[in-house]
């Protein structure tokens, strides 16, 4: 949004430099900038990002309208696809010849599309993709416009110490966004005196039958505090099958990391009503003037009808960052072959 305020803590400004041959001081037209987007466009988080960032490109540029460089995003869908988002990346890449590319949407997409980014020197921008096994300290062409997972474990953390619990059950699904943060919550709880007795890894292509019999694992040991750490999809499904079993009532425990946590709204009523009483973490975004406006305009009924979450604000404020890179950067020419990333803190 507007200065970007309500992101400080992690928001990035880009500086891009090294841009060909054109001179924008002698262009008396709007030299357009083609930039990738890759997204699951069926998703909520897809959809949701899509209209933020259209959105976004309208007020950024009603805003200054004087920049003499203009976004031209190409928006293609990964249809939550490893291969069709590697391979629209590279099509992108070879025949749109895109200066960037935002996404994709998932840290499995990512990691293959980021290794294209560095392979094309293409900056690959994720503002969704929050596995710490993705770093952009690996890739200079990589940048994160978003938290990583890691940010949440100390907060998480907190909450495991003040209830003064000393054992906790991991659950998670079995992808690289799942895997890449156990680490680290293992050794934050193992700050704080607890443990982790047992784990328990379920894959998104899980039946609703081998989910159950998963739970009534779990629910057969003695420790009855769970730290789940899912995407909306998987977990409104896990915690539904839960409460089914019995494991949702009094006696029981339960934590969601920022990705359940974070799209609670667009997950179904039924999955709302099975997660009564479950403690979860998200960043604090401080309400500005800006984004109450936006929120506002988001609730009209042209607009969709899912709630707005965290991934369509960061989604809006990336294509802010880029298009004030661009211009702030094309000072010789409309060809991107580097990239610099600083942090605002």
């Amino acid at each position: 949004m507007e200065n970007q305020k309500h992101l400080q803590p992690f928001f990035f400004i880009l500086s891009l430099a090294m841009l060909g041959n054109i001179p924008l001081s002698l262009a008396k037209e709007v030299i357009q900038i083609p930039v990738g987007v890759i997204l699951d466009l069926n998703s909520s988080v897809g959809a949701i990002a899509e209209s933020c960032m259209t959105t976004a490109l309208l007020d950024f540029y009603a805003k200054h309208a004087h920049y003499q460089t203009k976004l031209h995003l190409l928006t293609r869908d990964s249809a939550d696809d490893i291969v069709t988002a590697a391979s629209e990346a590279w099509h992108m890449i070879k025949k749109e010849n895109v200066q960037a590319i935002i996404g994709p949407q998932r840290s499995a997409e990512a990691k293959f599309v980021i290794e294209l980014g560095r392979k094309t020197k293409v900056p690959i921008i994720s503002f969704s993709a929050t596995s710490p096994s993705l770093s952009p300290s690996h890739s200079p062409f990589f940048i994160r416009t978003a938290f990583d997972d890691s940010a949440q474990v100390k907060a998480i953390a907190a909450i495991i110490e003040a209830y003064g619990w000393l054992e906790v059950v991991l659950v998670y699904e079995d992808t690289d966004y799942g895997n890449g943060l156990i680490p680290y919550l293992v050794d934050a709880f193992q700050d704080v005196g607890a443990r982790v007795p047992n784990r328990s890894a379920i894959s998104l292509f899980s039946s609703d039958a081998k989910i159950l019999r998963e739970l009534g694992r779990l629910n057969s040991t003695s420790t009855r505090i769970f730290l789940v750490h899912m995407t909306a999809s998987l977990g409104s499904k896990f915690f539904i099958l839960a409460k089914k079993i019995g494991m949702m009532k009094e006696g029981y425990a339960w934590i969601v990391t920022e990705g359940l946590s974070t799209l609670l709204d667009p997950v179904s009523s039924e999955a709302m009503d099975s997660m009564e009483g479950v403690l979860g973490v998200r960043p604090h975004i401080p309400m500005t003037k800006y984004l109450e406006d936006f929120m506002i305009r988001w609730k009209k009924p042209k607009k969709m009808t899912a709630g707005l979450n965290l991934f369509g604000l960061w989604a809006y404020d990336t294509v802010w960052a880029l298009a004030m890179a661009l211009e702030k950067g094309c000072q010789g020419s409309s060809s991107l072959t580097a990239v610099k990333r600083q942090t605002q803190m």
